[in-house]
């Protein structure tokens, strides 16, 4: 007889803990794989502190194979699932497609950002569920109050320093709290950012913070929350975000470069393509976790409407402490279904909750009994290091470290603006060139944009090359500084990169403008009539990666050669693009000759390269070679 086939899709909360519990209970008589886009556990509650310089990301990162090992890993999203013919679609982290057979399927890929239809939210906003948007936040708010400290337009300076979060859940509040925290002490203790007063801004339109816990725990958090200087603005919310800022409910108008979504969370849009019954996007389970109908689909997790013992007629909430509790008991299901043991019925007990709110300060209810200050942190902290699955001395020494020294206040720029847009279906994966992205199909405004567009990311931040875009010129010969505007050469054709979102043509330069402003002044002749690039709403040309008044200051720039390989298509969203865009040439190249000498020195009205732009190699005027040339 041959060994059943377990498919495991999502390793978050409910998925690892199905995973781990199946390893052990089929005793290695089954073939258990789990798809997940990354190779690691996300260990969510200790989030913020990755935000906020305490914890190193490893830290709060699990690794799969190395806590799973008689587990297969298969890296990459579920983009499809054939009910009938009891297969799994998934797409690689490089564009790759497979298929997984399965006798028994868990559904437990977790939830995404929750969206509101509010004008700008979804291209100035950023959220907070996966790794890379923590580095993220990380490092902008490092950026912003060290672009504070420069600025000389004191109004600039502090929109700079104004921090706004929408959401006062759990994670909303822990995140104001430590933002408090951490933009005080990089202002706290250097000179120069004498009279520099960060401000943090939490909204929310329940009466209260974290409305879901016990009163005492809510007051407890919002007075730590405004001994810190946070403004707590409770029966409020965002009406508009804008650029330069925010517009709220009450009329008022708040100048912010930083906002930060923690409204909620919405199930994974996998679900919705199934086409069986759900509950306000969960897919409809019984107390075993068995999807009715279906004796071999099941689902635990945020994604998984489980039936709430304790009150009848309601739903378990979305919280891990009832995603891990549902993979036990669906691990010891799915067994069940295979002929070993008898089933379990969900059942939970209500063992509190605690708020990490940072420092000593923390608010608590441990099996009901309401604590706050240095007892609730350390009963906090201890239980969190008792239910990560792993890397508990880290975590223990990171703290301790914490403790005893000061915080790096520095950012790497690892992780861009377009690489972690709110509307992702994928939160805990960063965007990147030539990846196909899964667009998620909830509520929310421009879902699909292209990486770039619409970024709320200020003065050049974002990135200058979008990552869907086919790449036009060899990596060895970068089109820049030639004589004229001459279409790129020695290619095998110039046809575009099949299954690219809106078929663009390549524009890899600086802003995001087209290929015309060379040293020659012609434009493109590879684009359509020689069309000249498209502008926006402001009479401005159209720049994916830099704000319009960034782009005037700058000037012309010669065009830059794209570097990264074409993307693919969204299978949930079509082209992936809102707005329509010139259309690449489809005939041979044009000429086949060498390319030309790129020239000896760039124009001498070329500002210096941005940020986010290496600068190429420096030439000398008087003859010798620059230290470090060969």
């Amino acid at each position: 007889m041959s060994r059943p086939r377990i498919v495991i899709v999502g390793a978050g909360f409910a998925g690892y803990r199905t995973a781990r519990s199946l390893s052990r209970l089929t005793r290695h008589q089954a073939d258990i794989t789990l798809l997940n886009p990354t190779d690691y556990f996300l260990y969510l509650p200790l989030l913020p502190q990755v935000a906020a310089g305490i914890l190193e990301p490893r830290r709060v990162s699990v690794s799969l194979s190395g806590t799973l090992p008689h587990v297969r890993l298969v890296l990459g999203e579920a983009d499809g699932i054939d009910l009938d013919g009891r297969t799994v679609h998934y797409t690689g982290p490089e564009g790759e497609e497979g298929t997984l057979p399965y006798d028994r399927l868990v559904l437990a890929a977790g939830s995404v950002n929750k969206l509101l239809p509010i004008p700008g939210v979804a291209e100035h906003a950023h959220g907070f569920r996966g790794l890379p948007e923590a580095l993220y936040l990380r490092d902008h708010v490092t950026r912003q109050v060290e672009l504070a400290a420069a600025a000389d337009d004191r109004a600039e300076c502090a929109a700079r320093c104004t921090f706004v979060v929408v959401g006062a859940g759990y994670t909303g509040t822990e995140v104001a709290a430590h933002g408090a925290m951490y933009t005080d002490a990089q202002v706290r203790k250097h000179p120069m950012r004498t009279g520099m007063r960060p401000r943090w801004m939490l909204l929310d339109v329940a009466p209260r913070v974290m409305p879901e816990m016990d009163e005492r725990l809510s007051a407890t958090a919002e007075r730590v929350l405004r001994q810190r200087g946070v403004e707590v603005r409770m029966g409020t919310s965002v009406k508009e975000a804008t650029h330069d800022g925010v517009v709220l409910t009450d009329g008022s108008t708040v100048d912010t470069r930083t906002l930060v979504w923690c409204v909620g969370v919405r199930p994974d849009p996998l679900v919705e393509s199934l086409g069986l019954p759900m509950e306000r996007g969960r897919l409809l389970v019984d107390p075993h976790l068995q999807v009715p109908g279906r004796p071999e689909l099941f689902a635990c997790g945020d994604m998984a409407a489980v039936p709430d013992p304790n009150q009848p007629g309601q739903y378990t909430p979305m919280t891990a402490q009832h995603a891990w509790r549902h993979g036990k008991v669906c691990a010891h299901n799915v067994v069940a279904s295979l002929g070993r043991g008898q089933r379990k019925t969900y059942r939970h007990r209500d063992m509190g909750f605690v708020v990490d709110l940072g420092g000593a300060k923390a608010a608590a209810n441990p099996f009901g009994l309401p604590m706050s200050g240095p007892a609730a942190g350390a009963v906090t902290r201890g239980y969190h290091l008792a239910a990560m699955p792993g890397n508990r001395v880290r975590v223990a020494a990171d703290w301790l470290l914490d403790a005893v020294l000061p915080r790096q206040a520095v950012q790497l720029g690892l992780v861009r603006s377009w690489s972690v847009p709110l509307e992702s279906s994928s939160p805990e994966v960063a965007r990147v060139p030539g990846r196909p992205e899964r667009t998620g199909t909830g509520t929310g405004s421009d879902l699909g944009k292209a990486p770039g567009q619409g970024s709320s990311e200020p003065d050049g931040e974002r990135a200058k090359t979008p990552p869907s875009e086919p790449a036009t010129t060899p990596p060895s010969e970068p089109a820049k500084n030639r004589p004229s505007s001459e279409p790129e050469r020695n290619q095998p054709s110039s046809e575009p990169a099949k299954n690219q979102p809106s078929s663009e043509p390549a524009k890899n330069q600086p802003g995001g403008e087209p290929a015309k402003n060379q040293p020659g002044g012609e434009p493109a002749r590879n684009q359509p009539h020689a069309e000249p690039a498209k502008r926006g709403p402001s009479g401005s040309p159209r720049a994916s990666g830099r704000p319009r008044r960034a782009v005037e200051a700058a000037g012309p720039r010669p065009a830059r050669g794209g570097s990264g390989k074409p993307g693919k298509v969204s299978r949930a969203s079509g082209t992936g693009s809102t707005g329509k865009r010139p259309t690449a040439p489809s005939g041979p190249s044009r000429s086949a000759r060498p390319p030309a000498d790129p020239g000896p020195e760039p124009p001498a009205n070329q500002p210096p390269p941005g940020p986010d732009i290496a600068p190429g190699p420096v030439k000398r005027t008087d003859g010798r070679a620059v230290e470090g040339d060969s």
